[in-house]
């Protein structure tokens, strides 16, 4: 990359380019913060969520062993109809979140199977929409930690980047403009000297 010429074009273009890091430079730390937080939430609700997935579903095979039962066919009781995913909106980062869940329940004779059937189709139902509750909370996740790592990238390049990078360019114009000022009077100096040399060399031949 070309370096910058120092002059005051150069002083001038730096200085705003540094103000407009300083200005946007919070805003992009807060949304970091924002993110974090919203992914330790996430982490925390993703497990205490699957524990309670996982010891409700071992609480119905314990109450219910007559599941193991072939002989009473459960398959095709409970369906998944249709399944609503919307957005969330969170700092420019987008997220999934669970809308409504269709579940369909094939009809069945209540005399034709028995009593623990109801209990059953509950549970499974419930079974279903918590499982797509993890589902979609285990992507949330993984958004958030994606954007986590973007966010965090773009902190880092503002304040160990771009940000020094332009306080030290501003630096050393500052330093060669200051320089050139003082080689500048220096000049006028030794001209004004000579100048005056020359005056008295000429008052001194005309005498």
């Amino acid at each position: 990359m070309a370096k910058p010429a120092l002059n005051k074009s150069t002083l001038q273009r730096e200085t705003r380019q540094l103000a407009e890091y300083r200005r946007f430079l919070p805003s992009l730390e807060l949304k970091r913060l924002q993110i974090m937080a919203e992914r330790a939430r996430a982490r925390q609700d993703l497990a205490r969520m699957e524990k309670e997935f996982h010891g409700r579903f071992h609480e119905i095979a314990d109450h219910i062993p007559m599941l193991a039962n072939d002989m009473v066919p459960l398959e095709g009781l409970v369906k998944l109809k249709a399944v609503e995913v919307g957005d969330q909106n969170l700092s420019g980062t987008i997220l999934p979140k669970l809308g409504d869940v269709e579940i369909e329940i094939e009809p069945y004779s209540l005399l034709g199977r028995p009593h623990w059937v109801d209990p059953v189709v509950e549970a499974l139902r419930d079974l279903i929409r918590e499982s797509l509750e993890l589902d979609v909370m285990r992507e949330r996740l993984k958004r958030l930690a994606e954007a986590e790592i973007v966010i965090s990238r773009r902190v880092n390049l503002f304040e160990k980047v771009l940000i020094p990078q332009a306080q030290e360019t501003i630096r050393r114009v500052k330093m060669a403009l200051a320089d050139a000022e003082r080689d500048a009077v220096i000049r006028a100096k030794i001209s004004k000297r000579k100048t005056a040399a020359r005056a008295a060399v000429g008052g001194v031949a005309e005498i």
